[in-house]
């Protein structure tokens, strides 16, 4: 597995980013794709998450204004962000799993930083 990540960038409150990020080495359907963010001073914390079935979690501070989606032929996954606020200032990272408890693998994070 490698994750790329790409997206991110610098938005006022209230605009929207997207962020995708691709297994460009695995030849079979990953387990599951997640973003996750870490915010300084503070510990990475699960954003959302999909499973290869289509199954999705999404944590409480994003609900209704985050999208995850993934495309299972392209091993991608996407994150949509609309009504940004400042406090989803972080980094943002890739995550996957081939099987269900497999072993975690990380892309680079993509910084997305959201002005009052």
């Amino acid at each position: 597995v490698q994750l790329q990540a790409s997206g991110g960038g610098l938005v006022q409150a209230g605009g929207s980013l997207s962020l995708s990020c691709t297994d460009s080495r695995s030849t079979s359907n990953l387990y599951h794709m997640a973003w996750y963010r870490q915010a300084p001073e503070k510990r990475r914390e699960l954003v959302a998450r999909i499973i290869r079935g289509g199954a999705s979690t999404i944590d409480r501070s994003v609900m209704g204004r985050f999208t995850i989606s993934m495309d299972n032929a392209k091993n991608t996954v996407y994150l949509q962000m609309n009504s940004l606020k400042p406090e989803d200032t972080a980094v943002y990272y890739c995550n996957a799993r081939r099987t269900e408890k497999g072993i975690d693998y990380w892309g680079k994070g993509t910084q997305v930083t959201v002005s009052s």
